[in-house]
């Protein structure tokens, strides 16, 4: 999975194709992440106790991984994200342009 928490990825396809979000949680043992903003559903909540309030609940659900895209914070882009070892340590590198993620 190449996308990580806090990334800033674009959706590739669904309801909300085209919007840009941050990743909050990524979850690679399901292969899904959970963006900021994207894929939002409607909750009943109860309130669990006296003091707590239920109610109607906005909350982002995950999406799988494959259906967003990393964005490149030099060009600005979706773009797909290679692998580069530099000075034994691995990076995520930009496929479009070269720049290190």
């Amino acid at each position: 999975m190449n996308v990580k928490k806090n990334d800033t990825v674009i959706v590739l396809s669904g309801k909300d194709k085209g919007k840009k979000g941050k990743v909050l949680e990524a979850m690679p043992k399901t292969g899904k992440v959970v963006v900021e903003g994207i894929n939002v559903a409607t909750c009943h909540v109860k309130p669990r106790s006296q003091d707590q309030l239920g109610g109607i609940v906005q909350r982002e659900i995950p999406l799988y991984a494959s259906k967003v895209q990393l964005v490149c914070p030099k060009c600005g882009k979706g773009t797909r994200v290679g692998a580069k070892v530099e000075n034994g340590r691995k990076s995520r590198v930009c496929k479009k342009c070269g720049a290190s993620i």
